[in-house]
């Protein structure tokens, strides 16, 4: 019987609350809920008209558009943990059991956009291939596509709602030209995941597209710490925050994303023989320098992941001086994946109260992307919570 209740406790501390699959409700979230107490306090005093997500992923498997691909291995079970994987991500978008997954998932994300307060944006992610040293794309070792020009087009049909961030491979012979095309069609920043695009943010190779970067003042989105949504193909060094000195240094507004929350890396500023310190340690001393403090931002997205949830969230709510250096973003679709945000271990740290969990839970169920943010309106630390500045964030980027 022990054993049993062993198991049955564990069962009840660790298995999500709502289950694995996502409800994928299509309609609105009822009134009362939308008028609940909690969450009109949680949305008191923000001016959405100012309110950016700067972390909204668009992608497909390529159905219906030439413009979307994902790796050969992701749609086979020949590859369980790939393929798993990205059935996860295709039931959080609302996609996995539909035939046209490209036109599905743009669809969802309209209905998401569609609930959320007037003059709210979201900003929808391009993504470009891995390339190698001489700028050449390497399919095999490339994750997902999703093209400018596709992330472009639903903006353009969307003005309302969304924005968009270019994604453009610094080793790309054209990588400039495409730089001013993104700029001249409304790309309010640059989207890197190093680790993924085999991107060394310290090369001299990146140093013509930084200096191009700077000229049109162009944001950098660039992911550092340890990644795990997406394969690092053999680059899980590029995730260092430090890298991305080179790009402070030729004067780049840099915004680092999940705030490097997650893995260690070598302390490069004692060197070569530099011991492994934490990707997030090494965030927090860049952002004390004060030759920084009008470059260097952190994305707070993904902060509240089962694998991120520790010390660097308590920290950046106490963190006051920082928050108008703090960017929210959803990540969406992953809020979707109901295991990865454990309501219940949040609110065992003592960041939300068993009510605020329990309208939450309720939200999620209609737009996982509003619940996001509404969590993160709500958490407390010490009774500091974080600023309206994180959230009002459409300044960064114009």
């Amino acid at each position: 019987m022990g054993g049993l209740a062993g198991l049955a406790g564990l069962y009840s501390r660790y298995w999500p609350e709502d289950g694995l699959y996502n409800a994928c409700t299509a309609e609105s979230l009822p009134e009362s809920l939308s008028e609940n107490f909690l969450i009109q306090k949680a949305i008191d005093g923000l001016d959405f008209t100012q309110v950016w997500d700067n972390h909204v992923h668009v992608v497909g498997i390529g159905d219906q558009s030439k413009d979307l691909w994902v790796n050969p291995d992701l749609m086979s079970w020949g590859h369980p943990l790939k393929h798993i994987q990205l059935r996860f991500y295709l039931d959080a978008s609302c996609t996995g059991d539909q035939s046209a997954v490209d036109q599905g998932y743009v669809d969802r994300m309209n209905n998401v956009m569609r609930d959320l307060p007037a003059g709210m944006k979201a900003m929808l992610l391009a993504f470009d291939y891995y390339h190698n040293e001489q700028g050449v794309k390497d399919l095999e070792k490339s994750f997902f596509y999703t093209s400018n020009k596709y992330a472009a087009e639903i903006y353009e049909s969307n003005r309302e709602r969304f924005e968009w961030v270019a994604s453009i491979h610094p080793y790309r012979e054209n990588s400039i030209e495409l730089l001013k095309e993104a700029k001249d069609r409304g790309a309010r920043a640059i989207k890197w995941l190093p680790e993924a695009m085999g991107i060394d943010p310290a090369s001299s190779k990146c140093t013509p597209f930084y200096q191009a970067m700077q000229k049109y003042n162009v944001p950098l989105l660039s992911h550092a710490g340890h990644e795990t949504a997406v394969g690092t193909s053999g680059h899980p060094d590029s995730g260092n925050p430090l890298l991305l000195r080179h790009a402070l240094d030729q004067g780049v507004k840099v915004i680092v994303a999940h705030c490097a929350s997650l893995g260690s890396a070598k302390d490069l500023d004692k060197g070569s023989k530099g011991s492994e310190k934490s990707c997030f340690d090494l965030f927090v001393r860049m952002m004390n320098e004060a030759n920084y403090n009008d470059l260097l931002c952190g994305d707070i997205s993904a902060l509240l992941q089962m694998n991120r949830l520790d010390e660097p969230v308590k920290q950046l709510l106490l963190k006051e001086e920082w928050h108008s250096r703090l960017i929210n973003g959803s990540d969406y679709p992953l809020p979707g994946i109901l295991p990865i945000i454990p309501l219940k271990m949040i609110k065992r740290m003592g960041l939300l109260s068993s009510e605020q969990s329990l309208v939450l839970r309720e939200v999620r169920k209609y737009n996982p992307m509003w619940f996001d943010f509404l969590l993160k309106r709500m958490i407390r630390w010490q009774g500091k919570g974080f600023s309206n500045s994180v959230f009002e964030t459409r300044g960064h980027f114009q």
